[in-house]
């Protein structure tokens, strides 16, 4: 229902509706510059539409009529006169508009900002246990790069000893073994790799709370603006002018004038229908059994408990990494057989568990950044 106030509503609202117009809302943050631009088309895709949205909404109308009226009436409403032609052509422009083109490019900023959020974090899912791997697989790939040519040579003098009668056939098996370890390591570190590679990429410094975050609140801005949306509509406030003109009929001045101000009653509902709406779409999000919130929410888990049982195999590969490397200095100085054996032995092992180690505090770094977990 439509109805044009009365004069003096006219002044009363008219002087609020202004104030209303002027009151920007709370700007929301800027996306996050270290965010990746797999969002970069849908964004492209969403602001395209609202400056398509809010071009007509800024710009003004023009309109024009052509017909014929009835010049005057007498009493009882009986026509006088002949018809006239008229003709009629202006300029409209309503000011609410602004508003409303405003709260446009604000919605298609919040949704800008929550696809973003929600790239990342479904990367983080994609990428799942494995998150924080990448960093962990090359610091093991280092120190296997560096290990696997002293152990290959180890190998090779070895295989001299063992023909020159130094050596024997268990030792040299012995050694094998331990270098087709460090092989079958590496070449699974190296597959890891590729495989990760083909994932899309979590942003590094990203912490997955503080993007949970950031895509609640981005939705809830997305509710927000449109909410405001569906309330500027209940408003009219316009500006009319132009020319009017009656054929045949002496006209001083044929131009016209209009400032109209228009209000819908039923924005008086609007308010507690927008805050459920609101609420439940938070509810909504947070409560979706196969969405992101519950995704992110088992993946953090997740991520806790490993982060819990590598630190604690961390602290027992340091322990024997310090133990081993303690014997070998001792036995670095004896020069018998046994002992060379015995010590060709320690420093394949060290080379394995210095990798293991590697790969667990990188790990172990990683996982405290995307989780915000204290180190002890």
């Amino acid at each position: 229902m439509r109805k044009t106030l009365t004069c003096g509503v006219l002044l009363c609202l008219a002087a609020r509706t202004p104030a209303a117009l002027a009151a920007p809302p709370d700007a929301p943050s800027p996306p996050d510059a270290r965010v990746e631009g797999r969002a970069a088309g849908y964004c492209d895709w969403v602001r395209g539409l609202g400056e398509a949205e809010a071009a007509l909404e800024l710009a003004p109308e023009v309109f024009g009529a052509f017909g014929a009226v009835n010049t005057g009436e007498a009493e009882g409403g009986t026509a006088l006169g002949k018809p006239k032609l008229r003709v009629t052509a202006g300029i409209s422009y309503d000011f609410v508009g602004l508003y409303r083109g405003h709260k446009i490019h604000r919605r298609a900023a919040a949704e800008c900002r929550r696809h973003q959020a929600l790239s990342s974090l479904q990367a983080a899912v994609r990428q799942g246990t494995g998150l924080g791997e990448n960093s962990a697989l090359e610091a093991r790939a280092r120190v296997l790069q560096d290990a696997l040519p002293r152990a290959e040579a180890l190998v090779t003098a070895l295989r001299a000893d063992l023909k020159d009668g130094r050596a024997t056939l268990e030792e040299l098996n012995a050694v094998q073994v331990r270098l087709d370890n460090l092989r079958s390591l590496n070449t699974d570190t190296t597959l890891a790799r590729e495989r990760l590679a083909s994932r899309p990429a979590f942003p590094q410094g990203q912490r997955l709370e503080s993007l949970l975050e950031e895509l609640r609140a981005a939705d809830d801005a997305v509710e927000v603006a449109t909410g405001s949306l569906r309330r500027a509509k209940a408003w009219e406030l316009s500006v009319r002018g132009g020319y009017d003109e009656v054929f045949d009929l002496d006209q001083d001045v044929p131009l016209f004038g209009q400032v109209m101000l228009t209000y819908d009653l039923g924005h008086l509902w609007q308010g507690k229908a927008n805050a459920r709406a609101r609420e439940g779409r938070r509810r909504s999000t947070l409560h979706e059994v196969e969405g992101v919130h519950q995704e992110v929410s088992e993946l953090l888990v997740e991520l806790r408990s490993r982060h819990r049982t590598e630190e604690a195999r961390l602290r027992e590969v340091s322990a024997l990494v310090s133990d081993l490397e303690g014997q070998l200095k001792e036995v670095e100085a004896l020069q018998t057989r046994e002992i060379r054996r015995f010590r060709d032995y320690l420093l394949l092992e060290l080379a394995r568990l210095r990798a293991e180690q590697a790969y667990l505090t990188a790990h172990l770094e990683a996982l405290t950044a995307f989780l915000g977990t204290p180190r002890p």
